[in-house]
Parts: C-alpha cells; sequence; structure tokens
C-alpha cells in the first residue's frame, strides 16, 4: 500500500443526519348518493365515509345533512374529519372540497396546505377527536348550486400525517432503479423471440415461450414437461381470444391489463361473468395463477352492490375465489332484504343451493355480532322486516 493509499485509509468517511419534518399525505373521495333522502335524520347524526388509513392512521369523513350545532337550526350542513383509530396526540393537515360537478372547477375548498398556520398543524388528542367546519354550506344555497348533481355530493379529503425522522445516509448514494424483468419478459412476448409454441384460441395465434408458461403455472408446467402435451399448436376452445391475450399479458409482466379492464366494467354488459374481469378470474382458476386470481378477486370486490351480490357470490365460488366470496357473504348477510330481491337471488337459489347455507350461516354470524354490539350495521332481521334497500347501489360493507 503507497503511502497515499495509507493516508486515505487512516480519513474515515464523513456523515451527516438531519431531522426531517414532513407530511404524509393520502386523499379519500366520499360520495353520497341520496343527499335529499339523508335530509331530516336528525341535528347532530351523520353519515360516516369508509375509514382510509394515511400515516398508519385510520381516518373517516362525517357529512352531517343537517348540521352539527342545534343553534343553527340545520341551516347549514357540518363537515368533519374524525380520527378513526387509536392515536394520541396525531398532528396533522387537512383539506376538505366540496366538488363542482358542473365541469367549471369551482370547487370549494378548505385547506391547511400551502399557506403558513400560526399555531402549526392540528393536534386530534385521542380516537373520535374531529377537525372541521359546523357551518361548511348554508344547505338552501347547496341545494341550488352545482355542487349538488342527481341527488349527488362528492367530497374529496386530503390528510397530511406530521411525522418527524432522523435522516442518517452519507454523503454519496447510488440509486438503484426499480426492476423491469417486467417489461423485458413483456417485450419477449411482443417480439415473439424464441417462441416455441403457439394457442390457438378461436381462429387467433399467440405465440409464447413454454419455460416461461412452465415457470408461472404449474398447470402449464405439468402439460408441457410431465405430460404428453408435445404440440408445436395448441387449440383453446374454453376461453375467448381476448381473455387469454390478458391472461399472457399478466403471466410474462405481472401485471394486469388496467385499461382493458377498465373498458370492460363500465361497459353496459348484462351480468357480472360477462365481464373481461370475470373471465379473466375463470381463467386464472383454471391455470392457478394465484397472484392473477387475487387481483380480478380486488377488481371484483369493489363493484359489488345489490343487484350484483348474488351472481358474484356463485362466480367466487365458481372460480375459488375465497376473499371474494367471504366479501360477497359478508355483504349479502349485512344487506339481506335487498339481496333477496334481486335477480341473482333467484339464481343461487336455483341453481346453488349449498351457497344459501352458507349465506345463512353468515347471517347468523353477523346476527351474533350486532347483539354483542360490535357490529356497526343494523340487525339482518330487522332489514328484512322493514324492505330492507332495493335501489340496486352499492351498501357499505364492513370493515
Amino acid at each position: 500500500m503507497s503511502e497515499t493509499d495509507k493516508a486515505l485509509a487512516a480519513v474515515s468517511s464523513p456523515t451527516t443526519s438531519r431531522s426531517v419534518t414532513e407530511t404524509v399525505n393520502g386523499s379519500h373521495r366520499f360520495v353520497i348518493q341520496g343527499y335529499s333522502l339523508a335530509k331530516g335524520m336528525g341535528i347532530g347524526k351523520h353519515i360516516a365515509s369508509e375509514n382510509f388509513t394515511v400515516g398508519g392512521y385510520q381516518w373517516a369523513i362525517y357529512f352531517y345533512p343537517d348540521g352539527k350545532n342545534p343553534e343553527d337550526n340545520s341551516t347549514y350542513v357540518s363537515v368533519f374529519i374524525a380520527l378513526a383509530s387509536e392515536g394520541t396526540d396525531v398532528r396533522a393537515l387537512f383539506e376538505l372540497t366540496l366538488l363542482d360537478q358542473s365541469g367549471k372547477g369551482k370547487h370549494k375548498v378548505h385547506s391547511h396546505f400551502d399557506r403558513s398556520l400560526e399555531s402549526g398543524p392540528y393536534t386530534l388528542k385521542y380516537r373520535g377527536s374531529m377537525w372541521g367546519y359546523k357551518r361548511f354550506f348554508r344547505r338552501q344555497l347547496l341545494e341550488t348550486s352545482d355542487y349538488l348533481k342527481d341527488d349527488c355530493l362528492k367530497i374529496n379529503c386530503t390528510v397530511g400525517v406530521v411525522v418527524s425522522a432522523i435522516d442518517c445516509s452519507r454523503l454519496h448514494s447510488i440509486q438503484v432503479p426499480d426492476s423491469d424483468i417486467g417489461a423485458q419478459f413483456g417485450m419477449l412476448l411482443e417480439n415473439m423471440e424464441g417462441s416455441d409454441v403457439i394457442f390457438n384460441v378461436a381462429g387467433e395465434k399467440f405465440n409464447a415461450h413454454k419455460l416461461v408458461l412452465a415457470a408461472r403455472s404449474p398447470v402449464f408446467r405439468s402439460d408441457f414437461f410431465d405430460g404428453s402435451e408435445g404440440a408445436q399448436e395448441i387449440l383453446i376452445t374454453d376461453m375467448e381470444p381476448k381473455v387469454f391475450k390478458a391472461m399472457l399479458y399478466f403471466i410474462y409482466r405481472d401485471a394486469l391489463m388496467e385499461d382493458e379492464l377498465v373498458v370492460s366494467s363500465s361497459s353496459s354488459v348484462s351480468s357480472v361473468s360477462d365481464t373481461l374481469t370475470a373471465k379473466l378470474l375463470a381463467a386464472a382458476d383454471k391455470y392457478d395463477l394465484g397472484r392473477l386470481r387475487r387481483m380480478c378477486e380486488s377488481h371484483i370486490c369493489k363493484d359489488i352492490s345489490v343487484n350484483s351480490a348474488a351472481e358474484t357470490l356463485a362466480l367466487a365460488d365458481r372460480c375459488h375465489a375465497t376473499e371474494l366470496k367471504i366479501t360477497c357473504l359478508r355483504f349479502a348477510a349485512e344487506n339481506l332484504a335487498a339481496v333477496m330481491r334481486s335477480d341473482g337471488f333467484e339464481y343461487l337459489k336455483e341453481n346453488c343451493p349449498a351457497l344459501q347455507s352458507e349465506l345463512l350461516k353468515t347471517v347468523a354470524g353477523c346476527e351474533e355480532d350486532c347483539s354483542s354490539g360490535g357490529g356497526k350495521s343494523r340487525s339482518v332481521w330487522a332489514q328484512l322486516s322493514d324492505g330492507g334497500d332495493t335501489s340496486g347501489r352499492r351498501l357499505r360493507q364492513r370493515t
């Protein structure tokens, strides 16, 4: 070792540290459908959004159609953001936005962000603490404004939880790029380079690679290496080309064709089973693609409604989609009266009697939750007695 090297080795590398205080931000949109029906529920009574997580805490939006303050005599609607999980002295910034639905962009915004706060961020002392406005908007003006459209209000909420940390990074660092293996395998599929098998799906042909398919799917692995499937061209008779294409896209890229799924879910298909996502779920079940199955379950779960719950339950059972099935059972049990009046429930009675038995067991479980005081929903039998909600809209799922 030279004298210069020894000198460099004797000098330790400099280090730095700094305290960083910043906000962890997250947003939630709360859609209030049927505003006119919510009026008259009583001063101080609210409609709550689903809980959402920001900065490690649960939050919820409370909307008071008749106001929160008795002294205002229902002149104003009130909106608050509440800390919905355990916490002590949680410091945060908030923003509430009532969306202008005319397209003019004249939203009503109350925000802590992008302005100086004399006393700093707002502090919520404990679970149930709230920040918001008792006089958020004069009700008479609201009902003739562009904020209310088709009896619907939309409220955006942004929460910024204040966090502090010590950054002890060294002066120099090298950024490691995100993995692009999915993009690289995707190019392999698009270029068809080195492909050694062709799938014929309703006359449309897809080139692929046996090793890639076998690595991703136990079914393909068995077909190619344990079975007798040695043909260069394989005929697929039980799947549409667009479904097989979406499945190949996932196998190579480990991602969904989001644009295709959005178009499918928004189109006027007659039933859940006819959507691309539902057909892709069936393909995932056939080829034992566990991650694809779960991703499809997650997409379908977002669209569960009174009219679709029974059919979605049957689909989940047929495709061994355990998480989706559990969600459907809970949703159907908690909105039983309305679900029983849907066309899908008639299909369930005629074709899936075993699922009816599972639904009754879930109903019994919900009743136990309600009787013990642990459930948020009304008694299932109370729903039946008053006729339930048959509008077909999505009702709140329990968490």
